[in-house]
């Protein structure tokens, strides 16, 4: 898989979506995973030809829980971008203060806050995030599951508290494209020390959906992502009439 094959959807998300002006001082959320650290080479391949120009620097937020990330400093060293990394207790409060049974939303929460005052310390007005079509398809479900409604993230978002722009220039790239670019172009992977790592709904939305596309020949993930642009995706039963009821 070559880069070529990840920009493409790339650069069309972000011009469908308008996700970068001239001028932007854009910091990409780097986790350490594939997602982020692919996501930050392809943006810095895309700054290069890029018809509105902007700044590209990276951030990690260290939740406390051991990992190392000197691979990604040294990924950023080398692709010349400035590097933020920022030590937090997210982890201690998370798993021994709190002892949260389902982590993960209140973990995105606090290392969104985490990032978005690192991005206004240092003047950064755009936070990328590297999820994938795939992600999108997962968070579909998760909603539909155990929110009982039709919901996914947005492209691009404004986070009203910071004023920082939140963009997923990946929304249209899919996760075996990401993988087999990371192992082609050698791109370093940080190892997810999380204890909830591959045990949240969202990792049993993914085996589902793998389950699903081995029963239907592999086309439900497909079919999920073209839903969410399929026309008729909001040929839902109207709302009832409060005076009916």
């Amino acid at each position: 898989m070559k880069m070529q094959q990840i920009l493409s959807p790339m650069r069309r998300a972000i011009e469908d979506f308008d996700m970068i002006s001239a001028g932007d001082r854009i910091a990409v959320g780097l986790s350490g995973g594939k997602d982020s650290s692919s996501l930050l080479c392809a943006l810095k391949s895309f700054q290069k030809f890029s018809p509105k120009p902007f700044e590209l620097a990276a951030v990690t937020i260290d939740i406390g829980m051991g990992s190392d990330y000197s691979s990604m400093s040294e990924l950023c060293e080398r692709l010349e971008v400035p590097y933020f990394l920022e030590k937090t207790d997210i982890g201690e409060i998370i798993f021994n203060v709190r002892k949260e049974s389902n982590p993960c939303s209140l973990c995105s929460k606090m290392r969104r806050g985490a990032l978005c005052s690192v991005l206004q310390r240092e003047g950064y007005n755009k936070l990328a995030y590297a999820h994938h079509a795939d992600d999108v398809a997962e968070t579909f479900l998760m909603s539909l599951f155990y929110e009982g409604r039709l919901n996914t993230f947005k492209p691009v978002s404004k986070m009203s508290r910071s004023g920082i722009t939140l963009i997923r220039p990946f929304v249209y790239a899919n996760e075996k494209d990401i993988v087999s670019l990371c192992k082609e172009e050698n791109i370093p992977i940080v190892e997810n020390a999380c204890p909830a790592n591959h045990q949240t709904n969202r990792e049993y939305m993914k085996q589902l959906i793998k389950k699903l596309d081995v029963d239907s020949k592999y086309i439900a993930s497909s079919s999920l992502k073209k839903a969410l642009f399929n026309p008729e995706r909001n040929s839902l039963w109207p709302e009832k009439d409060k005076k009916d009821s």
